[in-house]
């Protein structure tokens, strides 16, 4: 499997090979791994799937927006746009992840697709990293507002009791502003697992759904 197929899939043509490999060497196989791009990543995903959302749906509200770009963003979409493109084949991965499945891990997949679109953005820039986003989501991005989708207090709410965790507490840590244009910060724990995560918003409820949604994230990666 060679990365110029993956350059295709992909649709995009790195300049600089190396940072390509970076993004597909898991931390299992090298010093050299993908964590830092896959930090850069997550934050130009969630930003052009903000881009893409805010302009096809001129009509939708703040909070019908945010749901559609956590359905969009979350682990285990992101775990099947990898395999649509066969990422798995192409990571560098240590001995006993390729023993354990890593290759068809939701988690090493998101990740790595994360890594991949940071990847992009430093070798062509946030637009080129957009595009790309936008082409490997395209129609999911078509068809996010023809199904329900859950609130993430519901699903993390439902991911817990299914492994048979503690159910989430949420706690305002912080209030700021005035009362016109006050803002959140909202502590999400589970206790079972010993994970915090917070969210901001300019109401509680807001607040709680991006912690849940973080909560979330970081269930994926434990997985």
């Amino acid at each position: 499997v060679t990365v110029k197929a993956l350059q295709n899939r992909i649709d995009y043509d790195f300049r600089d090979a190396a940072i390509l490999k970076s993004a597909l060497t898991h931390r299992s196989a090298s010093k050299d791994h993908n964590e830092r791009l896959e930090f850069l990543g997550d934050a130009a995903l969630g930003l052009a799937v903000a881009d893409a959302l805010y302009a096809r749906f001129t009509d939708a509200s703040e909070a019908d927006l945010t749901l559609m770009r956590v359905e969009l963003v979350r682990g285990s979409t992101l775990a099947l746009v990898a395999r649509e493109i066969d990422l798995g084949s192409y990571l560098s991965l240590g001995a006993g992840e390729r023993k354990s499945g890593g290759r068809n891990r939701d988690s090493i997949l998101a990740d790595a697709l994360e890594a991949v679109i940071g990847a992009v953005v430093c070798d062509g820039g946030y637009a080129a990293a957009r595009d790309v986003v936008v082409r490997l989501l395209k129609s999911r991005l078509d068809l996010v507002r023809e199904h329900p989708i859950k609130d993430p207090k519901t699903l993390l709410q439902e991911r817990l009791q299914g492994q048979g965790d503690d159910l989430p507490d949420y706690d305002v840590v912080e209030k700021t502003g005035d009362a016109h244009d006050r803002r959140y910060r909202v502590e999400c724990r589970v206790d079972s697992r010993q994970l915090v995560a917070f969210g901001e918003g300019t109401s509680r409820r807001d607040a709680e759904k991006e912690a849940a949604h973080l909560m979330l994230k970081e269930l994926e990666k434990c997985d």
